[in-house]
């Protein structure tokens, strides 16, 4: 029997888990189509950090979008535990972030001024003194420091398991399988053709991560997605766990409730390299050592790797495939995928069941790329 659905996602990272529960909700049929498994990429091996307030775009065109998505994890986060039974352990934890650089203390003092401007958070330009009273094992020989509240983290792993449970329990599917083109017929997708079968859909959202450049003969369009790779250390370090996120000179430590320390996170252009490197692993640990020396004295417990979608102007593409009735993008979130997706899986979600969001997504359409040269 030919197997159908409403509509059909391909790929089951935190974005197209989130589309479908989403749609699940609505009550549309929703099959995943994941090769690997839930969570098997980037998803599943991300930082957790949940921060709305720096990075690429934001300030800028990303801000809106990403604090909307930051106050929606805080509402997702006790349903889908009661739905589902997974804890994800979302919670606050303090940022101390460090500069050793006298020529960034005026950007970080706009930083803090910034976040003391921004409901829910608190910040402030922290003397030496203070940090060696706070957390004596970071380094406090620095030129400048901010002390954040407001952040969360999470387990990522949990949180896309999570939302994929809690579409499933809403009758979504997941079907495992590796897809090898659409069956096009004029502007519309009409099934997505497997390697172990063909899926009828009436929509199609590709949300395949730095894969998403396999679609483009596919469906005849430039989907300019590339990988950057990002390794982690987790490290168990001697005495205490840390009870602050510590960022600063090209590193961070992000602690976990298990008592690790996770150690990166790195940016390189690898192409689909997924190996953990040993000359990665030694300059995480450089990295670490300048905001905390003690992880000399660290047990290193995993090295892990994974691929991030990145689009040349580092924002997301989501929206409609240019061209098509019924096919649409969520891909290229690239560092901020965990906390983007759930206004990530609310926008798209709309789009394909209205056509409209309210969500800010007027800068991540396809459509700016259709001109584009490289510059």
């Amino acid at each position: 029997m030919l197997e159908t659905t409403d509509v059909a996602i391909i790929g089951g990272g935190a974005a197209g888990c989130a589309i479908a529960f989403c749609l699940a909700e609505a009550g549309l049929s929703v099959t995943i189509i994941e090769r690997e498994g839930v969570a098997s990429q980037a998803s599943g091996y991300a930082a957790g950090a949940l921060n709305p307030m720096i990075g690429n775009g934001i300030p800028g065109p990303l801000a809106a979008f990403a604090r909307e998505s930051f106050d929606m994890h805080r509402r997702l986060y006790p349903m889908l535990n009661e739905l589902t039974g997974i804890d994800y352990q979302l919670q606050t934890l303090p940022e101390v972030r460090l500069t050793f650089d006298e020529t960034e203390v005026p950007a970080f003092e706009a930083l803090a001024d910034r976040l003391l401007r921004t409901d829910g958070f608190a910040a402030s330009m922290t003397e030496q003194w203070r940090i060696r009273k706070l957390e004596p094992r970071i380094n406090s020989e620095f030129a400048g420091c901010v002390f954040t509240r407001g952040n969360y983290t999470l387990d990522s792993l949990g949180f896309t398991q999570a939302l994929a449970a809690a579409a499933q329990h809403s009758g979504a599917k997941v079907r495992p399988g590796a897809v090898r083109g659409l069956e096009i017929r004029g502007d519309q997708v009409s099934r997505v053709l497997l390697e172990d079968g063909e899926l009828d859909c009436g929509e199609v959202a590709l949300a395949m991560g730095p894969w998403s450049r396999q679609a483009e003969s596919w469906l005849g369009t430039y989907i300019p997605v590339d990988p950057l790779k990002g390794e982690i250390l987790r490290m168990r370090l001697p005495g205490p766990p840390l009870q602050h996120e510590v960022v600063g000179a090209g590193a961070a430590l992000y602690p976990k409730p298990d008592g690790l320390v996770w150690c990166g996170t790195t940016e390189d252009w690898r192409g689909y390299d997924r190996r953990p490197l040993a000359e990665t692993r030694e300059r995480i640990l450089e990295g670490a050592k300048k905001l905390v020396p003690g992880i000399v004295e660290a047990t290193l417990v995993t090295h892990t790797a994974c691929l991030r979608p990145v689009t040349p102007d580092w924002l997301p593409i989501l929206g409609r495939v240019p061209g098509y009735r019924n096919a649409w993008l969520a891909t290229g979130a690239g560092k901020k995928g965990i906390l983007l997706a759930p206004a990530i899986g609310k926008a798209v979600a709309d789009l394909i069941a209205t056509d409209a969001t309210a969500l800010p997504i007027e800068n991540f359409a396809p459509q700016r790329f259709a001109n584009w040269n490289g510059n």
